[in-house]
């Protein structure tokens, strides 16, 4: 049962939730299970649950050269939007992968250096504010999306997009999924090297510009921040086509 253990990857959250029931006597290699108050078909199960949650799938396309792309940062008041493209190995695997949003900034930090050292490529782009006022932020996102896949120095035969919206990419055939960054390890690894990028930026950002508190809330429109917009006015990293405050706290800009 070890060994099913540790070939299945459960996540430690799976296993601190079984220790709760089970009283595990470890012998070298043998696990004797004293007491437990589900039956064997329902730890069975149990199991077989948390490590097929625990796993996406690598890519769309098995025999092709694909890569997967998301981006960060398209609510936010402040700031870029951040997008990223990876192409990973065919063996790459690992348990904790997937969507951004669902992890912590800790298990984001740390799983950046790990999927920068695993892709066959990888590439990020930041598409500033003035371009986002200019083109709108899909047309910005979609533009970043491009700009990342640009970076990769192994060109993809298959561009899988988190979201239901892109534009083609040369004569490259794509696929939109959403919610793809809980489905597919490319675009979730994405998803953590826009999030990260961005958020480095941010915190870089929030030196120049600490009454908004941008290390915190990277740009998001949280009280704390249009409370700073209010007080402090807009910064130039602000995007002034987006609503800044509510409508009884409108500035003119």
């Amino acid at each position: 049962m070890l060994k099913f253990y540790k070939e299945s990857r459960v996540t430690k959250k799976c296993v601190c939730f079984l220790r709760r029931f089970l009283i595990i006597n470890i012998n070298k290699d043998r696990v004797n299970i004293l007491r437990s108050v589900f039956t064997t078909q329902l730890l069975n199960n149990t199991i077989f649950k948390a490590t097929i949650n625990s796993m996406l799938a690598l890519k769309i396309h098995p025999n092709l050269i694909e890569c997967g792309t998301d981006e960060a940062g398209r609510g936010c008041l402040a700031g870029p939007v951040t997008a990223a493209a990876v192409i990973l190995p065919d063996d790459f695997t690992h348990p904790f992968l997937t969507d951004s949003k669902q992890l912590s900034e800790k298990k984001r930090m740390e799983l950046k250096p790990i999927i920068e050292a695993a892709a066959i490529s990888y590439g990020v782009s930041h598409v500033m504010m003035e371009k986002i006022d200019q083109i709108n932020i899909l047309n910005a996102s979609i533009l970043g999306m491009h700009q990342s896949i640009d970076k990769l120095t192994t060109r993809p035969e298959f561009i899988a997009i988190d979201g239901n919206r892109f534009k083609p990419y040369h004569k490259v055939r794509y696929e939109c999924v959403v919610k793809g960054d809980g489905k597919y390890l490319h675009i979730a690894a994405a998803s953590i090297l826009a999030k990260t990028a961005r958020d480095l930026y941010m915190e870089k950002l929030h030196e120049q510009y600490p009454m908004y508190n941008w290390k915190q809330n990277k740009g998001y429109p949280t009280k704390e921040h249009r409370a700073a917009i209010f007080k402090y006015g807009p910064s130039p990293y602000h995007r002034k086509s987006f609503k800044l405050l509510p409508d009884q706290l409108r500035l003119n800009l």
